[in-house]
């Protein structure tokens, strides 16, 4: 009882603190949002350009049906199937082909009813409601935390030690231990939607929730506070908005909602082009999976054993693929980054061979790639945090009303800088106080989420700015950097517990909100909207498609079976692995890791380096980014496709300018937007008709 009574003030508390927040930054934007409105007016007699409103209740209603539906979607794909992964790409292709739908079915209502037609700012409103949802629902969120919330109850053995080491300490309103609950979950056939059911997992969705919910409001936060800068002072160029920007234009002009505007993309010969070769390829591809006889004309990786002999042999297999959505997505990439990307990938081959040739026997894992990605990617943040230092400096004099004229900086934002920075205060005290009530240490969860934040600010800068098409960073998130460096042994049991409950947000980043959110400031940006009702509905979103993305996964196990359907990484991988890692933890804890340490800020260094040449030589050809990226998963699957697209690329605007790269850029959307198409459309058909069908991605 005291525990509950603890954890019920605990929520009174936060609600309290969020409400206060809340209520100051609405009395706040009273007047803001007024100076807006004149701005906006000024704005709209000098360029007849009126400013639209995206969030209403056409679109918001449209992406409220389609959240859990895609959310379904992606699990029958991910869990139960294991084939397409549609959010371990930048872009998700599930999202796109909903958008591609949408339009299908406004252009009719453009037709018939012009009245319930979507304009071009609810569609974009629409996409980005899918995309976060979407991104919350997949391989590096739910689809981890779900299968970890009762398997160290269901699998705990006397060989494994399980109830000795740390189940006692789990914290019971965050997992399911009920042997009930968990043999519906896991064995099937079993009614959910009973009281008794839903109420016994009713605590543990609500609380995780809430946590999603807020850890995604303050990423909504950090993107408001430079927004302005990365957006209009730096100029970063998105590359992942081309092809969702493109397809939205099919709605009515922003000034309009009966006069429809000329979408050229769908118009375009050379678009149809693209989208007809990737999309034969996939449609080819597809009936070779379901008649083999036929000859496949591949296009996903395979790796090849180039050399047996030491130390070349060292470099290990060499993955190739020619996916022509990621050709696609690398041609918008700025060449100098998407050489870095491919170069870096063949450099860390090399660091295995030099590694095995000099025989580095005291430093078996060398070149230690995923420790110095993770110094790679706190540098991004270091860099990118000095570069916009001007802007963060005016904001924190903004804050503390050094300012007086608020609205020459703020007034078109979402959010006032004060109220952003306020909810952001609010939201880190609430992470706090949740791992606190958890049994963790303070100050060490507030290390965490910092980390944490660093590292999702470096993504969504390399988003803005690179644009690649995957981006994961296994297994370097902050929960490996504190126990490298302060040591498992001084961070103690309960500390490391709650490091274990957060394995779903830090096994990997192909997923992650934040980019998303930054983008639709960008495609806002571009189009005309007004934005401070956008907030509403990316944290409507982040709502929506956590409770969807829960429900989606509990139904198929108590609809199937996750022993018994699910495919094998669903239990054997995401519900073990933070707690195999965790019984290492305590079973043998450790000092500081020397050598892991090093060679974070080895990756640190390196990054900051290659940052400073460039900034200092025009001609230098290597990004920052491309370093910190390289090591990971993602490129190692697609380094030969951005190879060809840099190579494409470098040859047109040599030979043809940029006149010719802009008239040839919908070629490459084509490629993109067939390859998702046909490629989704087999997995709607191998679910209707209960077979295995052909994925076109990994």
């Amino acid at each position: 009882m005291r525990e509950k009574k603890q954890i019920y003030f605990l929520f009174v508390k936060c609600i309290q603190l969020l409400t206060t927040l809340s209520i100051y930054a609405t009395l706040y934007e009273n007047q803001r949002e007024t100076d807006a409105a004149r701005q906006n007016n000024m704005k709209s007699q000098s360029t007849s350009q009126i400013p639209a409103h995206g969030v209403t209740f056409k679109s918001v209603s449209i992406a409220m049906l389609l959240i859990p539906i895609n959310c379904y979607w992606v699990i029958e794909m991910e869990v139960i199937r294991y084939s397409g992964h549609p959010v371990t790409i930048s872009l998700f292709f599930n999202v796109i082909f909903s958008l591609f739908v949408v339009i299908g079915v406004n252009e009719l209502f453009k037709r018939f009813v012009p009245t319930l037609a979507l304009a071009q700012s609810e569609l974009v409103i629409v996409y980005l409601m899918l995309s976060i949802a979407s991104g919350i629902t997949g391989h590096d969120m739910l689809e981890i935390l779900v299968p970890m919330l009762g398997h160290a109850f269901r699998f705990a053995t006397a060989e494994n030690e399980w109830q000795q080491l740390f189940t006692p300490f789990l914290p019971n309103w965050l997992t399911v231990s009920d042997s009930q609950l968990l043999q519906g979950y896991y064995e099937g056939e079993l009614p959910l939607y009973t009281a008794e059911t839903l109420l016994g997992w009713a605590k543990p969705v609500l609380w995780w929730t809430v946590f999603i919910t807020v850890l995604i409001f303050g990423m909504l936060c950090i993107n408001i506070i430079v927004r302005k800068q990365w957006i209009e002072h730096e100029k970063l160029s998105y590359p992942i908005i081309q092809l969702p920007l493109q397809m939205a234009q099919s709605g009515h002009a922003a000034g309009s909602l009966l006069e429809p505007q000329q979408n050229r993309f769908f118009r375009n010969k050379l678009m149809w082009l693209g989208f007809g070769i990737a999309g034969a390829l996939a449609l080819w591809n597809g009936v070779n999976f379901l008649y083999p006889i036929l000859p496949e004309l591949r296009t996903r990786v395979r790796s090849f054993q180039v050399f047996t002999e030491s130390p070349w042999n060292a470099m290990g297999r060499i993955p190739f693929s020619l996916y022509p959505f990621a050709i696609g997505l690398g041609f918008f990439i700025p060449l100098d980054l998407s050489f870095s990307c491919w170069f870096f990938f063949w450099y860390w081959r090399v660091m295995r061979v030099v590694g095995a040739a000099i025989g580095m026997r005291s430093l078996p894992r060398f070149p230690y790639m995923n420790e110095q990605a993770s110094g790679g990617y706190l540098a991004l943040c270091v860099l990118a945090i000095w570069a916009s230092r001007r802007h963060l400096l005016h904001v924190g004099k903004t804050v503390i009303g050094l300012h007086t004229d608020t609205a020459r900086d703020d007034s078109d934002s979402p959010m006032s800088y004060r109220a952003a920075v306020l909810c952001l205060i609010g939201v880190m005290a609430f992470l706090v106080l949740f791992c606190y009530y958890g049994g963790a240490e303070i100050w060490v969860m507030f290390v965490f989420f910092v980390i944490y934040y660093m590292i999702s600010i470096a993504i969504t800068r390399m988003r803005a700015e690179l644009g690649t098409p995957v981006h994961d960073l296994h297994y370097s998130g902050p929960d490996e950097i504190l126990t490298r460096t302060v040591g498992t042994r001084r961070l103690g049991r309960d500390n490391l517990v709650m490091f274990s409950m957060f394995w779903f947000i830090n096994r990997a980043y192909r997923s992650h909100p934040m980019p998303h959110q930054l983008e639709g400031f960008k495609i806002m940006e571009r189009t005309h909207m007004t934005m401070p009702r956008i907030i509403f509905a990316l944290t409507l979103a982040a709502v929506l498609g956590s409770l969807a993305g829960f429900w989606a996964l509990i139904d198929r196990g108590y609809r199937l079976g996750m022993e018994v359907r699910a495919y094998w990484p669903s239990l054997s991988a995401f519900g073990i692995e933070p707690y195999r890692r965790l019984t290492g933890w305590l079973q043998a804890p450790e000092e500081t890791l020397i050598a892991e340490s090093g060679f974070m800020g080895l990756g640190f260094l390196l990054t900051t380096v290659l940052m400073l040449f460039r900034m200092r030589f025009v001609w230098w050809p290597f990004h920052p980014a491309g370093f910190a990226i390289s090591t990971s998963w993602g490129m190692n699957v697609t380094w030969s496709c951005l190879f060809m697209s840099w190579l494409i690329k470098l040859l047109i605007l040599q030979y043809g300018g940029v006149v010719r790269h802009r008239k040839i850029a919908p070629f490459f959307l084509g490629l993109i937007l067939g390859e998702f198409t046909v490629g989704s459309l087999w997995t709607i058909i191998g679910i209707i008709a209960g077979i295995p069908t052909y994925g076109f991605w990994v």
